[in-house]
């Protein structure tokens, strides 16, 4: 069972929003602008942002690298808490949870990439550990998937975000608050 954390205290979580994550995701533009936006609204209500940076020297997320780093249009403000993973859940041998649990955190906001991958992840940790739990659902993105054993057969980005969506905000856990919000609706102070 899920702690169950006391308090009102939000973070904006922001998953590998990284140049070579990016490069290929269905509307990165879009979804870019949106996590900014976030961000804006997140700086101006004094609620912490969190970086999360996937490091994988194989997939060329070498840490240091130009691929490496957080797209240009996004810039971590000095003193913002970064954290660099290996695995797709941001909580996984990192030290989120501490960084959470130093900040108050009751509340993660969640966006960024791969919706399928590290997204999901990472919203069920949130969610396993008893975290309440906003995914911004105009603020994550993937690319389409050609099922291996059905060649003739793609999921569509946009269909594995909805679905995502959808998910999120059907999911029960004792204790905890899901639920999916739009960048426009965000507002910390609610």
């Amino acid at each position: 069972m899920a702690t169950i954390r006391e308090g009102k205290q939000s973070v904006l979580l922001i998953v590998d929003v990284q140049v070579d994550v990016m490069a290929n995701l269905w509307e990165a533009r879009r979804i870019i602008q949106n996590i900014r936006i976030a961000v804006e609204k997140a700086r101006k209500q004094n609620i912490p942002v969190i970086w999360v940076q996937h490091e994988d020297d194989q997939d060329g997320l070498a840490h240091g690298t130009p691929d490496w780093e957080i797209v240009p249009e996004l810039v971590p403000a000095e003193g913002e808490t970064r954290i660099y993973k290996e695995y797709n859940s941001s909580f996984e041998q990192t030290n989120l949870d501490e960084k959470l649990a130093a900040l108050g955190a009751t509340h993660v906001v969640l966006a960024g990439a791969a919706t399928n991958w590290c997204i999901r992840a990472t919203a069920h940790g949130a969610l396993d550990r008893g975290y309440d739990l906003t995914l911004l659902k105009d603020a994550h993105t993937t690319e389409s998937i050609e099922l291996l054993d059905f060649p003739d057969e793609i999921i569509e980005a946009k269909n594995i975000i909805y679905e995502l969506n959808i998910a999120i905000k059907w999911l029960s856990y004792p204790g905890v608050k899901n639920r999916t919000l739009n960048v426009e609706a965000l507002d910390f102070t609610k």
